[in-house]
């Protein structure tokens, strides 16, 4: 997996499908640590099918945020 920067400002976009997220728009997280974290630990599990998060250039969506929450690089602590 490429470099992650947990502490940079990230958008996340939640719902069933990609263009429901998008319908919906954008939260906005102070970091992309927090925004990882609301997905996999706050939203409906059905939101995270189209999720979306933007950290600068990157975007990752549903698998990728569940990897970078589990990964040993996470700065927050989790839930379970």
């Amino acid at each position: 997996m490429t470099y992650t920067d947990y502490s940079a400002p990230a958008e996340l976009y939640l719902g069933r499908d990609p263009q429901t997220a998008y319908a919906q728009g954008a939260r906005r997280f102070r970091t992309a640590a927090q925004a990882i974290r609301f997905a996999v630990e706050e939203a409906a599990p059905v939101s995270l099918h189209g999720a979306l998060l933007r950290v600068g250039s990157r975007a990752y969506r549903e698998q990728e945020l569940t990897r970078l929450y589990r990964s040993a690089e996470f700065p927050l602590p989790r839930k379970n």
